[in-house]
């Protein structure tokens, strides 16, 4: 049997042994789902992908030192294997990154009322496992760089004798190393939370998506805002929930000077408790301007959150006009003219 024949037979074998091996291991993943870690309920269905190609390389990484082929050749293929070795290494890092980091969002529902706390921690864990995630990919391509040796020999000989290069970098990739900065402080500050309603160059919507460098916006009528997450750090702007997600609402109703504020006060009461929208904390009902021509009522109301104090209001607006359309129609808005009797 010739060196070349054993080596190839060798190399097969290595790589059947490998996907026997990978096949019994996705085997018992699929059987076991999850794992227990404590209180952390590892899912370890995402590591399928990487070892699929990693356990078969390992294997035929093993048989190398045993294969009859020249130096050189041999020399080639440890190399490449060892570059595909540290590639899917990172990948396998990667994705047990994202398995803890689901693990950790599980003890965390955002789909509830009061969910502040769990959306701070969506938020920090979402961008720390990014930061992580940047760290590895880095670093694995570094590795890799460093491997070849001419490319190592050259990178040294450019940053000892030009360093001018790296200033101009610097400089090019200023507002990137600044998003990426800010994206940190973020995620420690904290003035913004996935799910947090804001109102952002006079657009009104949720906090959908932050990454390390930009945030979406989702609008209420289901457009997204897309902003550098740098933003959120220069600039002012409205976070309806940052402390809780409870919310004061108002109704501005104008009427003629001779409308019963408390026979309106008291059908405010009324709508109110009779809202499947109010949460029952603040019924207040105020004159709070009075103008040449009108009077200036102000309804103050509170619910759980955002979308029910818009639907509360707009309830609350509705059915305050019908109650003065059937009630004291004569008290809407008007305009007086006296005419001077001694000129009639």
């Amino acid at each position: 049997m010739s060196d070349y024949l054993f080596s190839g037979i060798l190399i097969a074998s290595g790589f059947v042994v490998g996907w026997i091996l990978y096949f019994f291991v996705a085997t018992l993943i699929k059987r076991r789902g999850t794992v227990s870690l404590k209180l952390l309920k590892v899912n370890l269905g995402l590591l399928k992908s990487p070892l699929r190609f990693l356990i078969p390389i390992l294997c035929i990484a093993g048989v190398i030192p045993l294969l009859r082929l020249p130096e050189e050749m041999c020399g080639f293929i440890s190399y490449f294997i060892q570059i595909l070795l540290i590639a899917l290494f990172g990948w396998a890092a990667v994705k047990i990154v994202y398995i803890f980091r689901d693990a950790f969002l599980n003890h965390y529902n955002i789909n509830v009322r009061d969910n502040v706390r769990a959306r701070g921690m969506h938020t920090q864990i979402r961008m720390i496992s990014n930061i992580i995630v940047v760290v590895i990919v880095l670093l694995t391509v570094s590795f890799i760089l460093m491997s070849f040796s001419r490319v190592r020999h050259i990178g040294v000989s450019i940053l000892a004798s030009a360093g001018v290069i790296g200033i101009v970098i610097g400089f090019a990739a200023q507002k990137t190393l600044g998003n990426l900065i800010a994206g940190i402080q973020i995620a420690i500050a904290q003035p913004i939370r996935l799910d947090d309603v804001v109102i952002i160059e006079n657009e009104w919507g949720w906090i959908e998506e932050i990454t390390l460098t930009f945030v979406v916006v989702r609008i209420w009528d289901l457009r997204r805002l897309v902003v550098p997450i740098s933003y959120f750090l220069e600039k002012p702007f409205q976070n309806w929930t940052r402390t809780s997600a409870d919310l004061l609402g108002t109704v501005l109703i104008y009427a003629d000077y001779t409308i019963p504020v408390k026979e309106v006060r008291n059908e405010l009461t009324r709508i109110l408790e009779n809202s499947p929208h109010w949460d029952k904390k603040v019924n207040m009902l105020q004159v709070t301007n009075m103008t040449e021509k009108t009077v200036e009522l102000r309804a103050l109301m509170s619910a759980v959150d955002s979308p029910t104090a818009w639907n509360l209001r707009c309830e609350v607006r509705e059915k305050l006009l019908e109650f003065l359309q059937q009630r004291f129609p004569e008290c809407l808005p008007r305009i007086r003219i006296e005419r001077n009797k001694e000129a009639l």
